[in-house]
């Protein structure tokens, strides 16, 4: 085969995504994190970027954050603005399945391409410093007492610890209507209202609160594992006689329209930063449990997902 030849097949394969990591150029990748800077998929994603680098599979990320309506609306300019391009990658997870369940958007998540689920972690819900309330009994008592005088705040509706806010009301008999749940755009904007006493009780993925907790600006009363959380003296809802347990997982998504081919070029990139020094670390840092899953195990995932929270929520009351 002539040279030129070759190389112009060469070139051709690689815009394909069909050769091998070690004989394609690194990829120049632009992630959508459809929140605010501060929160979970914020910190997911920035720690995804730097294992992205350091696993070499590209030479760098760009980031954009577009928060609302439990990622709906980054979800929606992920879809319009990335089609067909192999190069962009979205964050995402439980919160934004729950979102589209209760809000209901024009986009949806199947019109992108699923990639990997990545992480699992649980929640925490807190109690400002300053608070009158010194546990989740006292918390509960309240909400028996008068519902509405209870403000929750946490994620976009449908976010997990919203969910779980409902789960709790119905577990001890009150309805799961009444709740005064408060939804910010973003972890900033709640760990802000929580550490300024603007809401009762607060929520979201424990690696956000440790630091507050560990401090004692917030104090942490209930955990949604099934289990203690390792290192961790919080307790767990079941623990203290309220039988909820929920967790929150996150993962990848690829543009729509992209060929099977820079779908495994994006899985295999993704499954390379994974394997990273500074991905462990990151791990490690938040409490973040591993949860890999790719391929069509992943696409089964979420579609179990959406049936599951959906019926979790119907029996909340929350739809």
């Amino acid at each position: 085969m002539r040279r030129d030849t070759f190389l112009k097949s060469m070139a051709a394969l690689a815009a394909a995504g069909a050769l091998p990591m070690t004989a394609q150029a690194a990829a120049n990748l632009k992630m959508m994190i459809p929140a605010n800077p501060g929160g979970g998929w914020d910190a997911t994603g920035r720690a995804l970027g730097k294992a992205l680098l350091e696993s070499k599979v590209a030479d760098n990320v760009t980031f954009e954050n577009k928060g609302g309506a439990a990622g709906a609306l980054g979800l929606a300019q992920f879809v319009n603005a990335a089609k067909g391009d192999p190069n962009a990658i979205m964050i995402m997870g439980a919160v934004m399945i729950g979102g589209i369940i209760t809000g209901k958007p024009p986009v949806n998540l199947s019109q992108a391409t699923p990639i990997a689920r990545i992480t699992s972690e649980y929640n925490v819900f807190v109690l400002p410093a300053n608070s009158p309330f010194k546990t989740m009994a006292d918390v509960v008592a309240q909400l028996k007492k008068d519902p509405g005088s209870v403000k929750w705040g946490g994620g976009s509706r449908g976010s997990t610890e919203h969910i779980a806010a409902a789960q709790i009301a119905r577990a001890v008999g009150v309805d799961p209507g009444k709740i005064n749940y408060v939804a910010f755009r973003g972890g900033g904007e709640a760990t802000a209202a929580i550490l300024g006493g603007n809401v009762t009780v607060g929520g979201s993925g424990y690696s956000e609160f440790a630091e507050y907790i560990n401090a004692g600006k917030m104090k942490g009363i209930a955990v949604t594992s099934g289990k203690r959380l390792k290192g961790v003296s919080v307790p767990t809802l079941k623990e203290q006689g309220i039988d909820v347990e929920i967790g929150n997982w996150r993962g990848v998504y690829g543009a729509p329209g992209i060929t099977a081919a820079q779908r495994k070029a994006l899985t295999d990139m993704v499954l390379a930063a994974l394997k990273t020094k500074s991905w462990a670390e990151s791990l490690a840092k938040n409490d973040w449990t591993p949860a890999v899953m790719t391929g069509p195990a992943f696409d089964s995932f979420v579609d179990d997902e959406f049936a599951s929270l959906r019926a979790t929520m119907v029996k909340a009351g929350m739809i």
